[in-house]
């Protein structure tokens, strides 16, 4: 059977690496892409490698970033700039596949088991290509990763950078693999690293080697999924490009012009939230049966809660309710609140998801609502996204009127992953 190959591209420092394309004087100096401070967007989005030597990183505040280097130079983000250059490299990546799979805007997955014969002596040689293909053509740089599938590929990216090649083949993977920290596999953020760690497992290497029942015990279906992984057991299609990822979250969030205090200020915010929410819900033409809530207080203290929704829905009625009902029941309403984010969850491709009930008490469609907020989607379709709205958005001193829903590609967070062509 023909060895499977898979790259994962990812470029190196991109938000700040496409800024400097600009400003070449400060190659040599620290700096950072960070939002706005003045609409409390106030944290690192990206840093150049000067930076990350200093320790500056990616999430943290501006000020946190400034007492480790107080001469990081601050430059604004430019996202079209950004989608200009991720379409730029894609481009250059579907010379060789069809089979593309962004990751986000600044990575993506190519499998080349098929083709790389056509270009190159070898799939690294391939990989070697793609990076000197990109640094002409953009004067940006990329790390890629070489392996037997896709989780290995993405391992292989971040194990050497910047602007490098990193083979991890079936005869060497223990010995490059194995021995980095478990904070390192993909999908291993804190709260998951931290619980690992309590069980003695501190590497890759002992993540592959611990008993699935342990695991799942631990951190649920992720834990033998993430064990499988470390021993080179994924198996995951790369997709080709423009094939969407089945949707299975929409969420979007804010951080507000000043601090939500008190129930009227939430649920003001809940509302627009959930309207945006509802309105990808509809346009990816799914229903979700459950919602989430993550709040972020003045000390930067995140907690999130979720529950099940009585049935499937797609309409930010009934998005916002259960969001509310879960401030009721998760939050003290005088507490300040810095950020909130509402998550759909639970998606499917059909509206009724839940067991329905024979009696009365069953919840229902509510087909005028149906139809009102298929109305919103028209109007902002035909006159802007900013056309029609809640009546909270207006002169509210919170940014509100910011989320005002918009069209595919324009209200996409960034940081976001990407599920398609931007």
């Amino acid at each position: 059977m023909e060895e499977r190959w898979v790259l994962h591209c990812d470029c190196n420092s991109f938000y700040a690496s496409v800024e400097l394309l600009a400003h070449p004087e400060l190659r040599q100096r620290c700096v950072a892409v960070c939002g706005d401070p003045e609409s409390r967007h106030g944290i690192i989005l990206a840093k150049n490698e000067p930076a990350k030597k200093l320790g500056v990183k990616t999430a943290e505040t501006i000020w946190q970033a400034k007492r480790k280097c107080p001469d990081l130079v601050l430059l604004p983000p430019h996202r079209e700039l950004y989608r200009k250059y991720y379409r730029i490299i894609n481009t250059i990546y579907q010379r060789y596949t069809d089979r593309v799979e962004p990751f986000s805007i600044d990575e993506s997955w190519l499998d080349v088991t098929g083709s790389w014969q056509l270009f190159e002596k070898s799939p690294a040689a391939l990989a070697d290509r793609l990076r000197a293909e990109v640094k002409a053509a953009t004067g940006l740089t990329i790390s890629v990763g070489v392996s037997f599938n896709k989780v290995f590929a993405k391992l292989g990216s971040d194990y050497k950078k910047p602007d490098a090649t990193t083979l991890i083949s079936r005869q060497n993977y223990r010995d490059i693999l194995w021995p980095l920290p478990v904070g390192q596999m993909l999908f291993v953020g804190r709260s998951a690293k931290e619980k690992l760690q309590g069980l003695g497992v501190r590497t890759i290497g002992e993540l592959a080697a611990a008993e699935p029942a342990m695991l799942q015990s631990a951190l649920g279906k992720l834990g033998p999924e993430i064990g499988r992984y470390a021993r080179g057991e994924d198996a995951e299609p790369v997709r080709r490009w423009g094939e969407a990822e089945p949707v299975k979250s929409v969420g979007n969030g804010m951080t507000f012009k000043r601090n939500l205090c008190g129930p009227a200020d939430i649920r003001h915010a809940l509302t627009v939230l959930a309207d945006e929410v509802a309105a990808r819900l509809r346009r990816h033409g799914v229903w979700a049966g459950a919602v989430q809530v993550t709040v972020r207080d003045t000390q930067l203290k995140t907690i999130t809660r979720q529950k099940q929704l009585p049935q499937a829905t797609h309409l930010a009625k009934d998005l916002e309710g259960g969001c509310w009902q879960l401030m009721q029941a998760n939050w003290e309403m005088q507490k300040p609140i810095r950020m909130l984010t509402v998550t759909a969850l639970s998606i499917t491709t059909e509206p009724f998801a839940v067991q329905q009930s024979f009696f009365e008490d069953a919840p229902r469609t509510d087909p005028k609502r149906e139809k009102l907020e298929q109305s919103l989607d028209a109007i902002r379709q035909k006159y802007g996204r900013a056309a029609i709205g809640a009546g909270s958005i207006l002169k509210n001193d919170l940014g509100l009127g910011e989320l005002a829903i918009g069209s595919p590609g324009e209200d996409e967070d960034l940081d976001e992953k990407v599920k398609g062509p931007l």
